[in-house]
């Protein structure tokens, strides 16, 4: 007896357990006290939103962040007195440059200061009399990927909840992938277009010469030998592939960049050239905050506030350029390149948009500023899938889910109790339970309901009355022998429990498998298997046990129907 009320008390403690978890999905608790108020999440497929898939362009990162140890690199030299005639960032997804001495006697000191300095990130793979080519270690590269992409997966889930989305699921895929999935997404566009802005801020001096007129010459005549223009590359692609054109006519550290003239619908339609200096070091790593404000004229503009590093850096820069232009650029864009009137102290700049007064301003003013504050992406991205579900397709799903759950209930419910009569009450009763914990269970562990986590509840639900059958059919057969009722309870369940076993643990293998090497909709279904496997053991085993024993021991029940 004893016994029989530990097992009664971990049953019950169960059931409590699992109604505590469920009750919040079905009846609105925010009123009152309850231990846990956490909902179930569903899935894109049940109640639509927004799939994104994106590749982070790691090639890039690598081949800025060579160009900045080059810098460093340069200022480092001159510091310890060793002269250099250049240091080449040279073409390759690894990142190597070249060291080139003005004095081959100098090139023992400059490996021992790169060794010295570096050592953690470069090796030597090549040599001349007055020059060394070094490259990135390939764990370096491998641990550089990952924290690229993880701080990328950072940033974009700070963005996403400045936007207000309820359960995003964004995660990484494969070595440079990431999975975007936000549910119930309404303005599914705007959300797009904040995930994918890189925010990458720079404050670049702008260079007067050549003329604008000689630039757009430039420009024209480097687009028609390669056969190219604005309109036929993405923006990022056509910057890169115009500056690599013009290299060697244009002015040492300088680059050309557009600003979309005023009254165009898009650069295509209208773009002003400006050649800007890559030297300058101010981004937007110097900033503190981002906000909309408005301009003399009540059109939105974005504020910014530096931090102590930026504010040293802007005054600085500032001090030193009077009287000349400084380029605003966001995402090589440039948005507004006003004179330096004076030096600026105070920490603060403005980024003037379009100038008009609309919502399409507002709303770009308050995107720029959201994005800012969240931080740039590490790298650009670049969209390779998108998938959308409307709401009204979600709520079909739902509505199918629900009639077909049902139906198949009241089938089930009916052949029990019509088979096993009197035991058939039992097994419906532990049925129920076990669908209770499965979805307890999901709750609780902020699972993500999808159809084909639907499809694991309905499989489960198989598997869970194939178990009652096995354990029913073996208590007919003790029965038929003449067994006493108890006898026949505790042989039926003792007799089906091998089998029980068998089917769950290679059910329980199989979802593993799919778990550890599915993705989406399969892991979905993985998961709702285990929990599955789980809650079957738990009710339709220990459970209906618990009852059975429960009215034989302490309601003097003598037998039940089978």
């Amino acid at each position: 007896m004893d016994n029989l009320r530990m097992r009664s008390i971990f049953a019950v403690l169960g059931l409590a357990l699992a109604i505590m978890w469920v009750a919040p999905n079905t009846i609105n608790l925010d009123k009152i006290w309850w231990p846990s108020k956490q909902k179930l999440n569903y899935g894109l497929d049940i109640q639509g939103g927004l799939h994104l898939v994106m590749s982070a362009d790691i090639p890039g990162v690598i081949k800025e962040g060579s160009q900045r140890l080059v810098g460093s690199m340069k200022a480092e030299f001159i510091k310890d007195n060793i002269p250099v005639e250049d240091i080449k960032v040279t073409e390759g997804a690894q990142g190597d440059f070249e060291v080139i001495l003005a004095n081959p006697a100098d090139k023992a000191k400059a490996e021992e200061m790169i060794n010295n300095r570096h050592s953690a990130a470069l090796q030597k793979i090549g040599e001349t009399d007055k020059a060394v080519t070094y490259r990135y270690y390939e764990s370096y590269l491998h641990d550089l990927k990952s924290k690229v992409v993880q701080q990328a997966i950072e940033t974009i889930r700070n963005r996403i909840d400045e936007f207000g989305v309820a359960e995003p699921s964004i995660s990484q895929q494969g070595d440079d992938r990431i999975l975007v999935q936000l549910p119930g997404m309404a303005d599914a566009e705007r959300a797009k277009q904040l995930i994918n802005t890189a925010a990458k801020l720079d404050f670049m001096m702008v260079e007067e010469e050549p003329k604008i007129d000689t630039l757009a010459a430039m420009i024209a005549d480097a687009e028609k030998a390669g056969g190219y223009n604005i309109g036929k590359l993405k923006y990022s692609e056509y910057i890169s592939r115009l500056n690599k054109d013009l290299t060697g006519k244009l002015p040492e550290k300088t680059m050309i960049l557009f600003e979309k003239a005023p009254n165009a619908a898009n650069m295509e339609a209208g773009k002003i050239p400006y050649l800007v200096r890559t030297d300058t070091n101010l981004g937007g790593e110097g900033l503190s905050d981002a906000f909309v404000s408005f301009g003399q004229y009540g059109a939105p503009e974005v504020g910014i506030h530096f931090n102590a590093m930026g504010t040293a850096v802007f005054r600085d820069l500032t001090a030193a350029n009077v009287g000349k232009r400084m380029a605003i650029v966001l995402d090589k864009v440039v948005k507004t390149a006003p004179v330096i009137k004076t030096q600026i102290g105070n920490g603060e700049a403005r980024i003037e948009l379009n100038g008009k007064r609309n919502d399409q301003s507002l709303n770009e003013a308050k995107m720029i500023a959201t994005a800012l504050r969240a931080g740039a992406l590490p790298a650009a991205l670049e969209q390779l899938e998108e998938r959308r579900v409307g709401p009204s397709l979600g709520a079909d799903s739902i509505q199918k889910a629900h009639r077909a759950a049902w139906i198949g209930a009241i089938l089930i419910i009916i052949f029990m109790l019509i088979r096993y009569k009197g035991m058939g009450v039992v097994s419906n009763i532990s049925l129920a339970v076990n669908i209770l914990a499965v979805f307890a269970l999901l709750t609780s562990l902020g699972a993500t309901l999808t159809l084909p986590g639907i499809a694991g509840i309905a499989l489960t639900v198989g598997f869970a009355v194939d178990a009652n059958v096995l354990i029913n059919e073996r208590m007919r057969e003790e029965l038929r022998k003449g067994s006493s009722f108890t006898l026949a309870v505790k042989e039926g369940y003792s007799r089906a429990m091998s089998a029980i076993l068998d089917a769950n643990v290679t059910t329980a293998a199989v979802a593993g498998v799919l778990l550890y090497f599915g993705t989406g909709p399969v892991r979905g279904f993985a998961v709702t298997m285990l929990i599955g496997v789980v809650t079957t053991l738990f009710a339709n085993v220990f459970v209906s046990k618990v009852m059975i024993d429960n009215l034989i021991h302490r309601f003097g029940v003598k037998k039940i129907s089978v």
